[in-house]
């Protein structure tokens, strides 16, 4: 997958963009439709500022979040999208700096992997996979999430769930 990376707001350090990088390569090496070379999709590590402007334009909430995803695809055009073609537009992820780096610090856990466990969520998200309608939808995402960021070195982010 082709990313393309626009940092604002951010601090200069950890690489962010090696980062989304080593999270697409991570969510593609457990959710198969991810790892279409043809799939190119947008990262903006922004602002809470902006990422409250976008939630509540295109979601109707009046607030940020810690991660937006603007898939363009249905999972099912993913699904069936060919090896060989022309790129195809994935979709949009949008992170907010402040939102993740409050939730990183109320978890105790570094930014850099907070940021990494949001990414390769987002990008689940723009793969069709969500875990709003039911708790095997969330416990089957969340498995996937698990697995992406074991292949990371990071941590079960679930672990204190039963």
């Amino acid at each position: 997958m082709e990313l393309d990376i626009e940092i604002d707001g951010w601090p200069e350090a950890p690489d962010w963009a090696a980062l989304a990088e080593r999270a697409v390569e991570a969510a593609s090496g457990v959710e198969p439709a991810l790892a279409n070379a043809r799939l190119t999709a947008s990262m903006l590590f922004t602002t809470d500022e902006e990422v409250h402007a976008l939630n509540k334009e295109w979601r109707g909430k009046d607030k940020p979040t810690n991660v937006l995803s603007f898939p363009m695809l249905e999972r099912d055009d993913l699904l069936a999208l060919a090896r060989e073609g022309p790129p195809e537009m994935l979709g949009d992820l949008a992170l907010a700096h402040e939102t993740c780096a409050r939730e990183a610090a109320e978890k105790g856990i570094a930014l850099e992997d907070h940021t990494a466990h949001l990414i390769v969520h987002g990008l689940l998200h723009l793969a069709g996979h969500d875990h709003v309608d039911s708790d095997a939808q969330a416990e089957a995402m969340e498995a996937l999430e698990i697995a992406a960021l074991a292949k990371l070195g990071i941590a079960d982010p679930y672990g204190d769930r039963n």
